[in-house]
């Protein structure tokens, strides 16, 4: 069984494809073979040492896919052979097969294929910043970081769907048309963090009421600078760096600032299979719409972090075994 394994810290020449022993479920675990895996800056964080660096080497990428069921442990009874399934945070999907705790597990639609349910469950973080996290309300306006990314399209349509303006800030004039097709009624182009004057005149000189920013410490000071009064700083961007010690008596103006976490929305496996079935029916109703920005063989994964980190992509890319 071939997988993509990191033998030591670095860039993506670290990436190796290596052939590993078939695994076996265990009790309460199923063995899938993945149709498709996500890649993820989540991903780049562990490659380049920034995250889970408790693990030993050679470490399967990957948390991320969608597949189908070749196999139950011990104790499954509510799977079955041949079910299609995605998950959502299973370590080391970039590989053909997988065991997956069977709590982890989704069941697919059928109307759902296979590379969008893989993309698809990047959805369930966009649901937690714009549902639990910061429950967005009607004519809230909200900026959002890295908008024609594949968590940025899928957030900007959530926040849409509940009612509010979104503000997307992108790296390139290029994939300004990318956010405005998923709902963006304001994109900003910027790569060196100079965009909360322009934020700030975009939302009728009083700053945004939330900030969505997964981009690292180049655009923490901005996003501070950005939100209104009262607002709400949503942060996600610990694999690209964070800002440092922050005083937090220095927050201005009664701004709340918070990390947030994917899995507090998802806490159980009653909630990821609710969560999940809402983003599914979406998609299915014509909602919201996936945008897979690039597949590549799995072993070419080593690209597919090359093209990811020189922001030359959108949408959501997938490995594909």
């Amino acid at each position: 069984m071939k997988s993509i394994v990191m033998t030591a810290l670095g860039g993506p020449e670290v990436l190796s494809v290596q052939e590993q022993p078939e695994p076996i479920p265990a009790a309460g675990q199923v063995l899938v073979e993945v149709a498709a895996a996500g890649v993820n800056f989540m991903d780049i964080g562990v490659r380049r040492g920034m995250a889970w660096t408790d693990q030993p080497f050679p470490r399967t990428l990957g948390v991320e896919g969608a597949g189908r069921v070749l196999a139950v442990g011990p104790g499954v009874d509510d799977i079955v052979l041949g079910q299609r399934v995605a998950w959502v945070y299973a370590p080391g999907s970039y590989a053909e097969r997988l065991v997956v705790d069977a709590n982890a597990l989704v069941s697919v639609p059928d109307a759902i294929d296979d590379c969008t349910a893989a993309a698809m469950m990047q959805g369930i973080t966009a649901s937690h910043f714009a549902t639990d996290f910061h429950p967005v309300q009607p004519g809230e306006i909200a900026l959002v970081h890295a908008a024609a990314g594949g968590l940025g399209l899928l957030l900007t349509q959530i926040i849409k769907l509940r009612g509010g303006r979104v503000i997307g800030r992108v790296s390139h004039a290029d994939k300004v048309a990318i956010a405005r097709e998923a709902g963006a009624d304001h994109v900003i182009v910027d790569r060196d963090g100079s965009f909360a004057e322009e934020a700030i005149r975009l939302s009728d000189g009083e700053g945004v009421h939330v900030v969505y920013d997964g981009s690292g410490p180049t655009t923490f000071q901005g996003s501070l600078d950005a939100l209104r009064r009262c607002g709400t700083f949503c942060w996600y961007g610990p694999v690209l760096g964070g800002p440092g010690k922050l005083d937090i008596m220095s927050l201005p103006r009664s701004i709340k600032l918070g990390y947030a976490v994917f899995s507090d929305h998802v806490h159980t496996p009653q909630l990821l299979r609710a969560r999940t079935a809402r983003l599914f029916d979406w998609i299915i109703t014509g909602q919201l719409k996936v945008r897979i920005g690039g597949t590549y063989p799995l072993v070419q994964a080593a690209q597919a972090h090359a093209d990811m980190e020189g922001r030359a992509t959108t949408g959501k890319l997938l490995l594909l075994p």
